[in-house]
């Protein structure tokens, strides 16, 4: 056995010694004035330690405890544990494309955060750090020291360099000179990928200084335009430049003998990173050293001195009871003051909510909660009292609380927004989703987590396919609509169709009782005419007649036949003038009649007409026929 600090026992060791030996030696100073047969009558046996054996086991004790001070070990041999690092060299660009926000809250700041979880998870790796834009710098050189790595790298920004632009050649240069050129070397770069299509001239550098490259490519194909602290967007030429993520970066890490990953919202990406770094890698020794292996053993020192400890304080003499609750009583009203609204078991109640909180009693807990918290206004009561609520899946409540909660740091107002945007989601309808937007939006500004941002990028999701289920059936409301209006107007153009062919057929019912009229007027004509040719002829029988006789008169009397032939055409022209008069009325009449009607058109008006006009008038039309015939007879008569 042996000693990891022997300095203990050489220098504490003899101090202990003789100041536990002059207490022992120490005589009560109630011995100098009585002797020790008197001392002897005087004490009462108690059953207890006597002073030296008390003061015997407390040097003990001390020298015990030094002992275990100086570390006693069991040594097992020496072992040599080496130092090896892969020796990775980031690469952040800072140009002002980083700027862009199509990733969340934009690539820069995104990058930066990978790097920062790359430093965490590959704690026993040196790792440097190089920003470029146009031209390259040196940040941080390799480094354990992964704190300081860190710091520097929160510092940067786009403002770091004056010249814009992307520049990976220069970066490799640098890259280049700040590790050992006989090392292999091993560069991540975090970059959008610029502008560059061809990267054979940067490949071969790579490829002759022996540079592996790992790219995270920032950013997304479709990109985004770039936006300045102003608020104003970059232009070219008067238009916004739209920054996209360049995939032809790809060709660097893949030619070099290393990988190219896109990012992703979670840390997978750069998890990925690391395992393919560590798995392409050769780590380089930094340093050996021979150490050597021992078996502690201060443990069983200190245990011993602390039950020694143990026996001399519970075997001292019988002391006044001191009732423990009373002293607390006189403590809490000494310093409480009569404003204060807590009462004095308060601490006992906030224990029996967390109790019933944590065995599932939420509405106990919440119950509590809520009554210490209307009492002493306290933020973190209400905030208890909410999570009571969200277990039970009482939301408003809940929500309720989580709005009364107040707190000063920052940590815990960020998780009373995250809780808060959590019970707004269950409540599932859409105000309540924008609105837990928003708490998770509060919530980002105080503390940047990972979990909080997921939610708030699931909720924003949801919303918008709410949004398009919604918009497409309106459209299929519309089409719907457009669909039965369609409908609607083929029925009323058929409806339309025949209403007119009922119209059609209405009038070809009144052109047939124009017509059925029309010959029923056609047969009483012709009845008319018919009497009248039976008129005209027997007309015609009493002038033959009437010829006759006057034939067999004399023809002595010729004069007095003549005057009687004057006086019968008189009378027959007289007849001829009254009969036409008759005819005149009778088609006035039928005019009027058909006028009055009013069924008949225009042109079977004009028509009928015509067929009127076609038809003889009277008899008197056939006698003058007769007449004409009568008189190109060359025998017949003069009268």
């Amino acid at each position: 056995m042996s000693f990891l600090h022997p300095e203990f026992l050489y220098y504490m060791l003899p101090i202990v010694v003789i100041l536990f030996g002059l207490l022992l030696t120490q005589k009560e100073s109630q011995a100098t004035f009585f002797s020790d047969e008197v001392m002897k009558k005087l004490r009462v046996s108690a059953n207890t330690l006597t002073l030296q054996a008390r003061n015997a086991l407390f040097g003990l004790m001390a020298i015990l405890i030094v002992v275990a001070l100086a570390g006693p070990v069991i040594k097992e041999g020496k072992i040599e544990v080496k130092a090896k690092s892969a020796d990775i060299m980031i690469a952040l660009d800072i140009s002002d494309s980083m700027l862009a926000q199509d990733m969340y809250p934009n690539r820069l700041k995104l990058a930066k955060q990978k790097a920062l979880e790359l430093l965490k998870m590959a704690p026993n790796e040196r790792i440097g750090v190089i920003a470029f834009a146009r031209n390259s710098y040196l940040v941080s050189p390799l480094s354990f020291d992964h704190n300081a790595v860190g710091f520097l790298l929160r510092q940067l920004d786009t403002d770091s360099i004056t010249e814009k632009g992307t520049n990976f050649y220069s970066m490799l240069e640098v890259v280049d000179r700040s590790i050992k050129k006989e090392s292999q070397k091993y560069l991540l770069i975090l970059s959008d990928g610029g502008d560059e299509k061809d990267f054979s001239r940067e490949i071969a550098f790579a490829k002759e200084h022996h540079i592996t490259v790992f790219v995270l490519g920032i950013g997304t194909p479709k990109g985004a335009p770039i936006r300045k602290e102003n608020g104003e967007f970059i232009k070219q030429n008067g238009e916004i430049i739209v920054s996209r993520l360049n995939e032809n970066i790809a060709d660097l890490a893949t030619k070099t003998g290393g990988v190219y990953i896109e990012n992703v919202i979670s840390d997978k990406d750069i998890k990925a990173m690391l395992h393919e770094i560590e798995t392409h890698s050769k780590k380089t020794e930094l340093k050996s050293e021979e150490i050597e292996r021992f078996t502690p053993l201060f443990y069983f020192p200190l245990g011993l001195a602390m039950l020694l400890l143990l026996i001399a304080t519970s075997s001292m003499s019988k002391r006044e009871s001191v009732m423990v609750p009373n002293v607390l009583v006189f403590f809490a009203l000494l310093f409480s003051g009569g404003s204060l609204k807590a009462g004095l078991l308060d601490f006992q109640k906030l224990d029996n909510a967390k109790q019933a909180y944590e065995s599932g009693e939420y509405e106990k807990a919440a119950q509590t909660y809520q009554n210490y918290a209307e009492q002493t206004k306290k933020g973190e009561s209400f905030y208890n009292a909410g999570n009571s609520f969200y277990k039970q899946g009482k939301y408003d409540e809940a929500i309720k609380s989580y709005q009364r909660a107040t707190f000063d740091k920052k940590g815990e107002r960020a998780n009373n927004f995250a809780n808060l945007g959590n019970a707004y989601v269950k409540k599932k309808d859409k105000k309540s989703l924008q609105e837990a937007i928003k708490a998770y939006k509060s919530s980002l500004k105080l503390h940047e987590d990972k979990e909080v941002q997921e939610n708030l990028e699931a909720v924003k999701k949801f919303l918008e396919q709410q949004k398009k289920k919604e918009q497409k059936k309106q459209d299929q409301k519309d089409k719907q609509n457009k669909k039965d209006k369609k409908e609607s107007d083929k029925k009323d153009k058929n409806q339309k169709g025949k209403d007119s062919k009922d119209k059609d057929k209405k009038k070809d019912s009144k052109d047939g009782e124009k017509k059925d009229s029309q010959e029923k007027s056609d047969k009483e004509q012709n009845s008319s005419k018919s009497q009248k040719d039976k008129e005209n002829q027997k007309s015609q029988k009493d002038m033959k007649s009437k010829k006759e006789q006057d034939d067999k008169e004399s023809s002595s009397d010729k004069d007095g036949k003549k005057q009687d032939k004057k006086e019968q055409l008189k009378q027959l022209k007289s007849e001829k003038q009254e009969q036409k008069k008759k005819d005149e009325k009778q088609k006035a009449s039928a005019a009027q009649a058909a006028h009055q009607e009013d069924k008949m058109s225009d042109a079977e008006e004009a028509k009928w007409l015509k067929q009127l006009n076609k038809q003889p008038s009277t008899y008197l039309y056939m006698l003058n026929k007769q007449n004409n015939k009568y008189e190109e007879d060359s025998n017949a008569k003069p009268w």
